[in-house]
């Protein structure tokens, strides 16, 4: 894995960014939640790669965002399962695409001090970060899914 280049984004979406790649890396090892925030603070977060600019990262929103995603494991898994399609299920999921759910699903349940257009809208970024069209439009349609039945929006997001 590189470092984090985000130059091109803000603090809390660079920290989005990078809580994603560090709940992959999580789900990879057998390593804790505090050990991975330390070594990404430490060695990744801001680093730049290429020769670009030192990037910003709220350092801050990243380890709410790891923390919480892996505290609240079994009722974001559940909240994702929920609104999978037919025959769908955790496992079947792209790793990376598993963790961006459970992130931006962490941030829906607990984070309603940030608006839900605003917390679809970065992980449906998030998501073209690392994958085609399809992908994040399938993001977009878990996200908006779950914010309907957290009553969070009553509309889709566009």
């Amino acid at each position: 894995m590189t470092d984090i280049k985000t130059d091109a984004i803000n603090p809390r979406s660079a920290a989005r960014l990078a809580a994603v790649q560090a709940l992959y890396q999580l789900s990879m090892s057998e390593s804790t939640p505090a050990r991975i925030i330390t070594e990404f603070r430490h060695h990744r977060l801001g680093k730049a790669i290429e020769g670009g600019d030192d990037t910003k990262v709220d350092n801050d929103w990243f380890a709410d965002v790891v923390d919480g995603t892996c505290a609240r494991s079994a009722e974001i898994d559940a909240l994702v399962s929920a609104h999978l399609s037919q025959g769908w299920t955790l496992a079947r999921l792209d790793k990376s695409l598993l963790q961006i759910l459970r992130a931006a699903s962490y941030e829906l349940l607990a984070r309603v001090d940030v608006p839900t257009g605003v917390i679809i809208s970065e992980y449906v970024e998030v998501a073209k970060s690392f994958f085609d069209r399809a992908e994040a439009s399938f993001v977009n349609g878990v996200l908006d899914a779950e914010a309907r039945t957290l009553g969070r929006i009553k509309e889709s997001v566009q």
